[in-house]
């Protein structure tokens, strides 16, 4: 059991330390913001291209 209290303690200084790094980055800028929005409209875009080929291909289909 020994052998891990070394290694915690080591996790425990790097997620503080961590942490405080963390508080003096500042807001998020909003070319950040933009890039986001960007992106998620693009992912959106094509899932709905994807799902309209898709149904077009299975419509497609002759069954009978």
């Amino acid at each position: 059991m020994s052998m891990f209290t070394p290694l915690w303690t080591y996790y425990l200084v790097r997620f503080r330390a961590s942490a405080e790094t963390d508080r003096d980055r500042g807001e998020v800028s909003a070319t950040t913001v933009v890039l986001a929005a960007a992106l998620i409209a693009l992912a959106i875009g094509v899932g709905v291209i994807i799902t309209t080929r898709v149904q077009n291909k299975a419509n497609s289909i002759n069954l009978g």
